[in-house]
């Protein structure tokens, strides 16, 4: 399992590993995520995260899946009001995941591979590219 997940770095959470890969894995459009956190409440493996906002981190929060921890149980997906979480086979969700991804709590993800609307995003280190408040 560890040659089939291709990111650089992933931020240790403390949470136990799922015991196997999944047939499918949810994968958010953080483009349409609104952060209203509906999804948290109906993850039974407590696997998505709250991430900060691409452009101000403590506005317009977003959600991430923790891909290595979701065992493909849906319930995220059927309950995200604003449809925006949709299960893939494990092999694509993988290489979905980064295309999706406006900005990422647990994956180091390369901005070059992520979706058009994550050239907007604002690094933490970048401070001075942030629009005036």
């Amino acid at each position: 399992m560890a040659e089939a997940f291709l990111y650089d770095k992933k931020i240790e959470i403390d949470k136990p590993p799922r015991a196997k890969p999944p047939k499918q894995l949810a994968v958010i459009d953080q483009t349409g995520c609104t952060g209203c956190e509906a999804c948290i409440s109906f993850c039974p493996v407590d696997c998505i995260e709250i991430v900060p906002g691409p452009v101000y981190r403590d506005f317009m929060k977003l959600v991430e899946v923790d891909l290595e921890r979701c065992i493909g149980c849906q319930l995220c997906a059927r309950y995200c009001p604003w449809e925006t979480i949709d299960m893939w086979g494990y092999e694509e969700g993988l290489a979905l995941a980064p295309e999706k991804t406006v900005r990422s709590l647990i994956y180091d993800y390369d901005p070059e591979t992520m979706h058009e609307a994550a050239e907007a995003r604002v690094r933490p280190d970048d401070a001075s590219a942030a629009p005036a408040p």
